[in-house]
């Protein structure tokens, strides 16, 4: 694998466009078509990076290149956003200096790209660790949700951002990211109502209708078809390569990550679903007795069901669309509104609606994702915004955008001339002015607080009488007619008057990037952007958790009639607030570039790029950046690098490098104009210098080659003589030994043959003379054996007659006897001594059983379960009558030893079955552990004597107990008292009182489905103890002390019955915010089994507890 020292290695046409000679627009374009042909989409200017957008996936993103570009000089690699990324985190890390990023470029350039990978690459290269990593992954998670919400298709980008977005990324003194800040700018509002032919409006709506369930759809009372809903265009609902309901999915997976609880996520469908909804409703003209038109909604059946899910009455939205009042000082003046009116506050209101939801989405991922700790933070700031416009049809946006980009221009100037100013008296090089054109002129004729455009045009919306585009357009002919970069055909510089390509109802300004002309059309209501106050003070009446925060105007108690600031004037607030924030950075620049309209990879268009280099101002950088220096090194690399040039310097140099460089551009005769030293760097005035360097280099590195072949070969070739004579020593060697050892194998083997033969002829000797020996033993034996046997069996027969002559007496005798019991006894029987006997024979059996039973009878315990067979089928009833007697006899014996106290324990002990049994799994530990109720003994210890006094009712139950503390999760240990009345929480080193709660005022408790001892109190809303919010505590008596509240309030008179929740996911009213406590399971924690709480975010505690086994 080839390892490149420099950019200026194997560069395919020029990296570094200072460098490029001679310098024309058409080499420009010229060397950016040459290194996309060759997929080097990335190009230098100096410090700045030309981003080409390939429409493909390349090589040039892997883990591999990260590491490649880790550390690593911005200039010793080839040109890549990696390395600017790689030296602006540098810089922050180990120079603590705050960073900006600007990506700027047309729409399908790929900016929000470019802002992906140097996030992604800033991710991977700082720290690791559990907290780092959850930070890192909600920054990136957050870039999906604004996608959805923020992008949509156009004919140039099939992910295009809608809006500018510029986030603050905040790190720690490490390096590693803390959490960010997200700011979000002129969002393109007016795309949610209207779109243009072969665009979409905004991702999540068609990501909704794809992805979500049946289920979702139905509560939001949805369809699937995009026909249905007039705020979806359908002529490019579908996007090849585009999955909506995939990406559905992706979305609702990053809202959970970057910290969206779920009703949330919800209350954002329900908005976005009421936008569908808004733009079905439709209107029709009625004429009213007075003359005066009016309108009527059609069908209100789309207008019944935004109503519902945003929970506002429908009467009430139906009169602020038909009505609007006017109010000036006490008075109030009520119009109706005609069909258009109508529909303008229709769509205006979905603008509102959808720009505010989005604004609460920016906030609300700037909560979760906001650095929690208070010490100073180092900042990287990343800016993603529209680049210069100019299209056919140019109108407000296109006019706001432009602004912006005039303000980026002005401060890239001034930075880039400030950091070459910096660095030459840094390096004590004699500063030279450079000219350049200075756009400040042009800002001004925008912004200037009395005679500029966007002051005019706040004047003439804020000012009484008739107001149209048209009278606008008269004032700007009044005022700013001498401005050398303003031109109309109406104004009074007759030079324009002829000017056929000016239309009359437009002007022209001539920005930096070229001319562009703009149509006045529309100006004056996008820059009021009025909202009904009917419309407002109508939102305000919802009952929808997030339309009221949405709707703050609408308050009726907070009426201001004062209008509300304009859309130019609100805008040009955030640029001059941005502007001041850049300023405090040390900037970094990313200027991207379509190559060509057809959004297909290997096209390169001419005369597109072009215009895009010109309206970015590259030319401009170049030239800025030439105007000086056009090459800067450091002395070391420098002289390692061309050392090679000079005898003296070749190869290694013993002195100072500065001393070396001077040297060595002496040794080579290079004008003393074209290069200056500074301290630690040569500055080189002119490419051509460069070029030579190089060229020399190349030289003498293929001479060096050549050196190093031959030695090389010769090297080899006597390497390659030397093996092969001692591979011949070694072979002989191995023979000989293989010859010898051949040779022994011989001998041996033929000794072991004859030995074999000797020792076999010994052993069959041996053999032959301990068979005859053991024949002879072995007939003894027999003859012994059969002589023993005839005698056995000689006395056998002789007992066995003896027994037959004994056995026939017996049974004579037998035989006998019966004969005579028959005679005796046959005279008492008769014809029923069968049943007598049957009656006897079951008197007999069943007084057997009942003896049996008392000696097999169980235990006295009521949990023996043990029982005696029966002995007879006939049985069957009986005895399962005595089992059953026997059972309800025993139970009664055990309960009549129990006293009252005992009674009353084990009627808990069932209370708490009846609750928790197969519900926690706490509850089976618990079983064997009696309720004592008082742990603390708080009448006898003169510890808790302050505590008895205080507390007038008999203690039920008296326990240590951990608050939860919402901030960390961390416990506080509290004296829990239950009283028949309230429960009373207090301090437990000093016994003051904290909390008395009255058992009427608790709602419900909840706990989870697992081991732990986590409970809530939750409070009835609206009652006295509700102020503080509701309690989180956790004991080791859980099961004890839930029973023991749920006996107590069901007894209460004056409280209903107390709720039991139990769920492993709950919410928890902390003062004015509610917090979800949720519980999973860790196989193993640090501290062993016990359990840990957890603060996720601002609304999530998150209880680990230990896998039971």
């Amino acid at each position: 694998m080839e390892v490149k020292t420099s950019l200026l290695d194997n560069m395919i046409g020029v990296g570094d466009m200072v460098l490029l000679e001679p310098l024309s627009e058409d080499s420009f374009i010229e060397n950016l078509r040459n290194r996309f042909d060759h997929n080097e989409i990335y190009t230098y200017i100096g410090s700045v990076v030309i981003s080409m957008n390939p429409y493909r996936s390349l090589p040039i993103f892997t883990p591999e290149k990260v590491e490649e570009y880790r550390n690593r000089n911005f200039y010793e690699l080839s040109p890549h956003i990696y390395a600017l990324a790689d030296e602006a985190y540098s810089s922050l890390r180990d120079q603590d200096k705050d960073q900006c990023i600007l990506i700027t470029g047309e729409s399908g350039a790929g900016k929000t790209e470019a802002s992906k990978l140097v996030m992604s690459y800033v991710a991977a290269v700082c720290g690791k660790g559990q907290e780092v990593n959850k930070v890192k992954e909600q920054l990136l998670q957050s870039n999906p949700v604004l996608e959805a919400f923020g992008n949509a298709k156009t004919v140039r980008n099939d992910n295009s951002s809608r809006f500018g977005k510029y986030m603050d990324i905040e790190f720690d003194f490490k390096g590693d990211p803390l959490g960010g800040v997200i700011s979000n700018y002129l969002l393109e509002k007016s795309r949610v109502v209207k779109q243009p032919r072969g665009e979409r409006n905004f991702h999540v709506f068609y990501q909704l209708l794809s992805g979500a369930s049946d289920d979702t759809l139905k509560k939001l009372k949805l369809d699937r078809d995009f026909s249905k809903y007039n705020y979806l265009s359908l002529d490019s609902a579908a996007v090849n390569g585009l999955d909506d309901a995939a990406n559905f999915r992706t979305v609702r997976n990053a809202m959970q990550i970057v910290g969206f609880m779920e009703d949330e996520v919800q209350s954002v469908l329900e908005l976005v679903a009421a936008v569908l909804k808004l733009g079905n409703i439709e209107f029709k003209p009625e004429s009213r007795c007075n003359g005066t038109d009016e309108s009527r909604i059609k069908d209100k059946n789309d207008l019944k069901e935004m109503c519902e899910l945003l929970g506002i009455e429908q009467s009430v939205l139906e009169r602020a669309f038909s009505y609007r009042t006017v109010e000036a000082k006490l008075e109030k003046v009520s119009t109706t509104l005609n069909v258009s009116q109508a529909y303008y506050a229709r769509d205006a209101l979905a603008k509102n609606l959808y720009s505010r939801l989005f604004s609460w989405l920016v906030t609300r991922i700037n909560e979760s994702i906001k650095a929690q700790a208070k010490t100073r933070h180092k900042v990287m700031g990343v800016l993603d915004i529209y680049g210069f416009e100019i299209f056919e049809d140019n109108s407000f946006e296109q006019f706001i955008i432009n602004y912006c980009n005039e303000k980026l221009q002005q401060i890239f100037i001034e930075l880039t001339l400030r950091e070459e100013q910096e660095e030459y008296v840094r390096e004590g090089i004699e500063w030279t002015n450079i000219e350049y054109f200075n756009n400040a002129i042009i800002c001004d004729l925008i912004e200037n607080h009395q005679n500029g455009i966007l002051a005019m045009l706040d004047e003439e919306c804020l000012r009484p009488g008739t107001v149209t585009d048209e009278t606008f357009l008269d004032k700007l002919n009044t005022i700013c007619a001498e401005h050398q970069h303003f031109e109309s055909r109406l104004s009074k510089n007759s030079k324009f008057l002829t000017d056929h390509s000016l239309p009359h109802s437009c002007f022209r300004i001539q920005h930096y990037a070229g001319k562009v002309l703009y149509r006045t059309e529309g100006f004056v209501d996008k820059n009021n952007d009025l909202l009904y106050r009917d419309l407002s003070q109508a939102m305000y009446k919802a009952t929808h958790s997030l339309i009221k925060q949405l709707f703050p105007e609408g308050n009726p108690a907070k009426v201001n009639l004062k209008r509300p600031p304009t859309a130019g004037f609100q805008f040009k607030a955030s640029v001059g607030t941005l502007m001041r924030n850049l300023q405090t950075k040390n900037p970094n620049y990313i200027r991207c570039i379509k190559p060509n309209d057809k959004k297909a990879a290997h096209i390169f268009t001419d005369s597109l790029v072009r215009h895009q280099a010109r309206y970015l101002g590259l030319m401009e950088n170049v030239r800025v950046r030439r105007a000086g220096y056009a090459f800067r090194q450091a002395y070391e690399p420098c002289l390692e690098r061309y050392k090679m040039l000079c005898k003296r310097t070749w190869p290694h140099w013993r002195g100072p490098a500065r001393e070396g460089v001077e040297v060595l551009m002496g040794d080579l005769q290079v004008p003393t104009e074209e290069y200056s030293y500074g301290r630690s760097k040569i500055f080189i005035r002119n490419p051509r210098t460069l070029f030579f360097l190089e060229e020399r280099r190349r030289q003498c590195l293929q001479d060096l080659a050549t050196l190093i072949q031959k030695i090389y070969r010769g090297w080899k070739c006597r390497s390659h003589f030397l093996l092969l004579k001692e591979s011949q020593i070694v072979v002989a060697a191995w023979y000989r030994r293989f010859a010898q050892q051949k040779k022994y194998k011989k001998i041996k083997s033929a000794t072991t043959v004859m030995q074999s033969y000797a020792r076999g002829w010994q052993a069959r000797k041996l053999l032959r003379e301990l068979k005859y020996q053991k024949r002879c033993e072995e007939a003894v034996t027999t003859i012994s054996a059969f002589w023993h046997g005839t005698q056995a069996r000689r006395e056998l027969r002789r007992l066995k007659e003896e027994a037959r002559r004994k056995h026939a007496v017996a049974v004579i005798w037998a035989y006998w006897q019966g004969l005579k019991v028959r005679r005796e006894y046959r005279k008492f029987f008769r014809a029923n001594a069968g049943k007598k006997i049957y009656d006897f024979t079951i008197q007999r059996i069943m007084q057997k059983y009942f003896l049996g039973l008392k000696s097999t009878t169980p235990s006295m315990s009521p949990v023996d379960m043990n029982w005696p067979t029966r002995p007879y089928r006939f049985l069957d009833g009986v005895h399962t009558e005595l089992r059953r007697i026997f059972h309800l006899w025993r139970c009664k014996k055990y309960r009549s030893q129990f006293t009252e106290e005992q009674k009353a324990v084990y009627e808990e002990k069932l209370e708490a079955s009846e609750i928790f049994k197969d519900k926690k799994t706490l509850y089976p530990s618990s079983v064997s552990q009696p309720f004592k109720g008082d742990y603390l003994e708080i009448s006898k210890n003169p510890k808790y004597q302050k505590l008895s006094s205080a507390v007038d009712e008999k203690v039920l139950l008296a326990d240590v107990v951990n608050k939860i503390n919402r901030a960390n999760g961390k416990g506080t240990p509290r004296i829990f008292l239950l009283t028949k009345k309230s429960v009373v929480l207090a301090d437990q080193k000093t016994g003051q009182v904290k909390a008395s709660v009255p058992l009427p005022d608790l709602s419900s408790v909840s706990v989870s489905t697992q081991s732990d001892g986590f409970f809530a109190l939750r409070l009835k809303e609206g009652s006295a103890s509700a102020i503080k919010g509701d309690f989180l505590l956790s004991s080791e008596h859980l099961i004890e002390i839930i029973t023991k509240l749920h006996r107590t309030g069901a007894t209460a008179a004056d409280s209903e019955q107390l709720n039991i929740d139990i769920s492993d996911e709950f919410l928890v009213q902390f003062k004015q915010d509610k917090v979800c406590v949720k519980f999973i399971q860790a196989a193993a924690l640090k501290n062993g089994n016990s359990v840990s709480c957890k603060r996720k975010n601002n609304r999530l505690l998150e209880v680990s507890v230990p896998a039971s086994a």
